[in-house]
């Protein structure tokens, strides 16, 4: 999928700007001619045989075969080996060559299907058909492929008029959901660090440019959905988005973003669901991982008396457990430059300094919350806090009494029968309970900013039908699998399947 992480390459003839000319954005979509000749493979019968390791695959020609054992030159390095014939796999004719639609190879197999994908990503081509599915490769570049001449040109077409592209999905889409009057939806999936949220913010900037109303003249222009939608970014990122082993800003949550349109087909408003917030993340992370954004840029952005007077905490992230288990720097995240960007989306989507306060307070008190350490009592099951400074503090930043707050968690009153009774908590069982409580406060918190988003992009327009965006998180495996990433693994496996299955 489509990375926005780096410097535009440039190529001769384009200025690397972002008015570049439909010549300058066609380098990017449309393939090379083929160099490869029909004469490359007459008389001779080329396969696909896979290498252990990372290698992939390696182009041989089969030289002669007995029985299931086949003799085998390796086209690259001349090495000739004998092999199971069962493990080579054919090779499509040359007129296949960088094929922009994978469903029509003569040869539907990982080799062919891989070296497809690679000889276009080496040619700076990202997108490509199979299919009822768009493959998009992470470049981790810049490409003009996404300015308002590309879109408009992709505008109407039909799919086989034009390069693969994910204009040409979400154009599908819009014009079904205009024919039919039926609500679309578009499915977005794929490994850590694929770039599906950067794909998704392409599609609603498709959607929001073919189906924008246009004001008034002499009005003053509003901001758009489009605008409003990519405020939302930081501020969800911030709380929701963390370092992986794979991605230094993988989204630990899935979203369905509805586009909706009114009769006249023009964009009305939107709005925002989440799914599986990976809650687990804030009281646990890998070595090679980081807890949530938002931790890091109180640390950095906010100032240090600011830090330690109003929100209790002292300047060194590393002296809370809940941020000391991973890697705190990631030289890819600047935290300040974010805490910034945070800071004015919350303007922009009319957050109260008072809101901003309540929430950075909440953050606070889940850090302090994290330090409490306990010792077992000697006579009986029950335990004692070492370090009551923590207790007090986080019991103020949540403004209720610390005195109550300690013996609900020391000695919680439970109902027996018809009767309340006092029950002693061993250490064990409060340390469960102080990293339940942290969850529940923060997805509380990143429930309300979800409200809050979908407030903002509510204009109450008169709403007809809608285009959905299925974002999710992506597939990872780590030395620990929480609960939500063997969820979130199952979901991209059942998508996995159901491509597979219309797909092959």
């Amino acid at each position: 999928s489509s990375g926005i992480n780096a410097e535009w390459p440039l190529r001769p003839g384009w200025k690397g700007n972002m008015a570049a000319t439909w010549e300058d954005s066609c380098k990017y979509l449309y393939a090379p001619k083929n160099a490869n000749t029909a004469s490359d493979f007459a008389g001779k019968k080329m396969a696909w045989l896979p290498i252990p390791g990372d290698e992939g695959f390696a182009k041989v020609e089969i030289l002669k075969q007995e029985g299931d054992d086949c003799q085998v030159n390796l086209v690259e390095t001349n090495e000739k080996r004998t092999v199971n014939i069962n493990d080579c796999q054919p090779m499509n004719p040359p007129k296949f060559e960088m094929c922009t639609d994978m469903s029509l190879l003569s040869y539907l197999n990982e080799g062919g299907i891989l070296h497809n994908l690679k000889s276009r990503y080496v040619s700076n081509i990202i997108y490509t058909y199979s299919g009822l599915f768009c493959v998009a490769v992470n470049p981790y570049k810049r490409f003009p492929i996404y300015t308002d001449i590309v879109i408009n040109n992709y505008r109407g077409k039909k799919r086989t008029e034009l390069p693969p592209h994910v204009f040409a999905i979400a154009d599908n889409a819009y014009s079904d959901m205009i024919q039919n009057r039926e609500n679309q939806s578009i499915l977005i999936t794929g490994e850590s660090g694929a770039g599906k949220t950067e794909n998704t913010k392409k599609v609603i900037q498709y959607f929001a440019s073919i189906g924008a109303a246009g004001g008034k003249e002499g009005e003053p222009k509003k901001m758009s959905v489009e605008d409003q939608v990519v405020m939302c970014n930081p501020v969800l990122e911030a709380y929701g988005n963390a370092k992986t082993v794979r991605n230094d800003n993988s989204s630990r949550f899935g979203k369905f973003i509805r586009v909706h349109f009114g009769k006249d087909a023009k964009l009305a408003s939107a709005d925002i669901e989440y799914y599986l917030l990976e809650k687990a993340r804030l009281t646990y992370q890998n070595p090679e991982e980081r807890n949530f954004h938002i931790f890091y840029q109180i640390f950095k952005g906010l100032p240090q008396d600011m830090i330690t007077g109003q929100f209790l905490l002292d300047p060194d992230a590393n002296k809370y457990k809940f941020l000391s288990n991973g890697d705190v720097h990631v030289p890819s995240q600047d935290d300040v430059e974010l805490w910034k960007e945070n800071e004015e989306a919350m303007v922009i989507l009319n957050f109260t300094d008072e809101e901003k306060y309540s929430i950075l307070k909440l953050m606070s008190a889940c850090l302090l919350f994290g330090n409490i350490t306990l010792k077992q009592n000697k006579r009986d099951e029950g335990c004692e806090i070492e370090n009551p400074v923590f207790i007090e503090k986080t019991a103020s930043l949540l403004q209720i009494p610390a005195a109550e707050f300690q013996k609900s968690l020391l000695k919680p009153r439970v109902k027996v029968g018809s009767e309340m009774v006092t029950k002693s908590q061993n250490s064990e069982q409060v340390y469960f309970a102080t990293k339940a409580l942290c969850k529940a406060i923060f997805e509380r918190v990143f429930k309300w900013l979800i409200g809050k988003c979908n407030k903002a992009l509510d204009t109450k327009k008169p709403r007809s039908n809608f285009c959905g965006v299925l974002d999710i998180a992506g597939f990872e495996i780590f030395d620990f699998n929480t609960f939500e990433q063997l969820c979130i693994n199952l979901t991209n496996e059942r998508l996995q399947q159901f491509f597979n299955h219309h797909m092959f």
